[in-house]
């Protein structure tokens, strides 16, 4: 692996939208909301960066334990999220795919989901994924059970490798799969399991910014600093 400064894969956390809301006296309803609307100016300022492919965590697998009342609202949401963002990329040659499970996502948006990934398959130029019921744990799990079922089982047997392994992960079909820079807004040091194996090598960032906050100059700036981060892979 060797050293490179472009920005292939840039990856959000898009943390603090409640606490925004809160700060503001605002519901938290129109916290996401207003997150949801900044993530339209994000995906702009990352074509303008000529960044590939753009990561959103919009939902993990432990989100489902909050309450039913935001559950519901979140996943309305994101039916806005892939409604606006599927006219875009069909104007700007951008993939839109979903990381994360399909079998618990309401129908109603998981129609949303099919009918944009299918739309636009046959682009290549950008990608925008939107991590909606993902866990780190979970998608590698659900890699493994994947290789177990393909014909590929027997092939690999003994001799699986990285490569062959990340096939099966959901960032599978990314030209880079590995983000070279994730964004966790507000404040918090952590992951929380966001991406872990690809996760590996990329540059962390945590702003202090909430997510409603987190402009795309903000986004520009941490380009810039990363470009001037030496990378050295465990050299």
């Amino acid at each position: 692996m060797t050293e490179n400064k472009k920005v292939n894969h840039l990856a959000i956390i898009p943390d603090g939208n409640r606490r925004w809301a809160k700060s503001k006296g605002l519901s938290t309803k129109q916290g996401h909301i207003k997150g949801y609307r900044n993530s339209i100016n994000l995906v702009k300022k990352a074509r303008e960066l000529g960044i590939t492919v753009l990561t959103f965590w919009a939902f993990s697998t432990e989100n489902w334990t909050r309450s039913a009342t935001e559950v519901s609202y979140l996943m309305k949401i994101y039916e806005s999220f892939i409604d606006t963002h599927l006219k875009e990329a069909l104007k700007n040659d951008t993939r839109l795919t979903h990381l994360g499970r399909k079998d618990r996502i309401p129908k109603s948006l998981l129609a949303k989901i099919l009918n944009a990934e299918e739309k636009t398959k046959h682009f290549t130029t950008r990608y925008l994924n939107i991590a909606l019921d993902y866990g780190g744990r979970d998608e590698i799990l659900r890699a493994i059970n994947k290789l177990l079922a393909s014909n590929k089982i027997q092939e690999t047997r003994n001799k699986l490798t990285e490569d062959s392994f990340s096939e099966f992960l959901d960032t599978g079909f990314l030209p880079y799969p590995d983000p070279d820079i994730i964004i966790r807004t507000s404040g918090e040091y952590r992951t929380s399991g966001f991406l872990p194996w690809q996760s590996v090598y990329s540059e962390f960032f945590f702003p202090e910014e909430s997510f409603p906050d987190f402009t795309g100059d903000k986004m520009e700036s941490i380009v810039k600093e990363y470009e001037a981060r030496q990378r050295r892979f465990g050299k």
